[in-house]
């Protein structure tokens, strides 16, 4: 466990400067402790704090000179630096852990994991959370951070006993994270991801699993019991479970369920959804529900904030139309699972333009083609994984784009009123990307930019 006074005057080695790696340098060196960020690639001395030394194109000697490492969660776990490491038995922390060991007593944490739904539940539950705070809990304040955006090193200072934290985590963090417990346990579902950097479908569960492993009988921990894997790790939660599921079948005994217009609760307790496309999006509002509740939120506050909630950015989002198309922006759909959720949510009539690809993450596609026959006219590849695209949805019309700025111009003037375009690539971004938004928003700049020239052409 990472204790700040067990590790006082020791100099920090950040292994990455990527968003977490930058807030976990700006608060060590906060709290008083020298830094050396290491990074494998170049980076411009803007991007580096105040005061740390840094050393980029590789990791050297210096690394193990450090008395302890803070790893980015997008490292490679079998990297010879940390294999170097942990053979000098210098100790690896996660950002995460770093950041909650700077945290006062008294603030609960609320931590929602799962291959898909985690920013959409995590930002219903921390709007609930401050919505709660707001109307019965002023001297209280709820915060979100983690995967879904700032990393918790960057709010660590600003916690206060009492304060709730939200944070959205993902595998890489959790397979780090040795000694990881919060209060509220939030697991959505597991399916193939990451499988490249967790060594196979095993591995991906190991590290989703360790969001319990810490718990205690007077923690909380919600459960989708509509999801084999996810109902096979109720029997090591040590605090007190809840599941949820929208599925008629579960293999979980659950303690709400979805009548088809109201979420009902076990408790008592009827709530309507938020307008958002898709059951999946039903399982994730009585996900966040059933950790609000854990946290003594009411009911009624809970409703307030279904009631207002929109759509988020890059999720299923139809963000233009033009001569009776609709183009939707799905760019988080980094993995098959998303992908199918996104085809799912429209009708069964072969009216799709689905544009698929990026950086492959080991599953094979062949697992879309029943949700694509008698949805989608056409795919539009692009990026790395064409060739794998191409092989095993062999058979399928497939037009080979290689950009997205290809795959808009190709299917603007051939898409027809009724058609559905939609970004959903089921891969990550990083060929041609910084990251998933960044995507999203080329995508839709690239059709409204198509759309306005369409328009004066006339």
């Amino acid at each position: 466990m990472f204790k700040p006074e067990k590790f006082a005057g020791k100099k920090a080695c950040v292994l990455g400067l990527g968003r977490s790696g930058k807030a976990a340098a700006g608060l060590l060196l906060r709290r008083g402790f020298p830094v050396l960020i290491s990074e494998e690639h170049c980076v411009s001395p803007a991007s580096v704090p105040a005061g740390a030394e840094v050393e980029t194109g590789g990791h050297t000697e210096k690394v193990f000179e450090c008395g302890f490492i803070v790893k980015s969660p997008g490292i490679f776990p079998r990297h010879p630096v940390l294999k170097e490491a942990r053979k000098r038995k210098i100790p690896v922390f996660s950002e995460l852990e770093v950041a909650l060991a700077f945290a006062p007593k008294g603030v609960r944490v609320l931590a929602v994991s799962g291959t898909n739904g985690k920013t959409t539940t995590t930002s219903l539950l921390g709007e609930i959370l401050k919505e709660y705070c707001a109307c019965l809990q002023p001297r209280r304040r709820a915060f979100v951070a983690g995967n879904i955006g700032a990393p918790v090193s960057s709010v660590a200072d600003e916690l206060r006993p009492g304060d709730f934290l939200a944070v959205e985590v993902s595998s890489y963090q959790l397979e780090d994270s040795t000694f990881f417990r919060p209060h509220v346990a939030c697991l959505l579902n597991i399916t193939p991801d990451h499988l490249d950097h967790h060594g196979g479908m095993d591995g991906y569960i190991r590290a989703k699993a360790r969001l319990f492993k810490n718990q205690r009988a007077n923690d909380f921990a919600v459960l989708n019991g509509g999801d084999d894997i996810c109902a096979s790790l109720a029997g090591a939660v040590k605090g007190a479970l809840s599941a949820f599921s929208a599925k008629p079948k579960h293999a979980l005994k659950t303690d709400v369920f979805f009548d088809g217009d109201e979420i009902i609760f076990s408790a008592g307790y009827h709530l309507c959804p938020p307008k958002l496309k898709g059951i999946h999006n039903v399982e994730n509002a009585m996900a966040a529900a059933l950790c609000a509740l854990a946290a003594d939120v009411p009911a009624d506050v809970i409703q307030s904030v279904f009631s207002r909630f929109e759509p988020m950015e890059h999720r299923i989002e139809p963000f233009a139309h033009h001569r009776g198309v609709v183009y939707v922006n799905d760019s988080k759909a980094t993995n098959l699972d998303s992908t199918v959720i996104a085809l799912q949510s429209f009708d069964k009539v072969p009216h799709i333009w689905l544009i698929l690809g990026g950086r492959d993450k080991g599953a094979s596609y062949e697992a879309l083609l029943p949700y694509m026959e008698g949805r989608c006219k056409e795919v539009l590849s692009v990026g790395e994984c064409m060739d794998k695209i191409e092989r095993e949805l062999k058979g399928f019309p497939i037009t080979r784009c290689g950009t997205l700025e290809r795959a808009v111009e190709y299917v603007f003037d051939r898409a027809k009123k009724g058609d559905v375009v939609l970004l959903s690539p089921a891969c990550a971004s990083f060929d041609q990307f910084k990251d998933y938004e960044e995507r999203g928003r080329v995508f839709k700049t690239l059709v409204t930019r198509r759309i306005k020239r369409s328009r004066s052409a006339g």
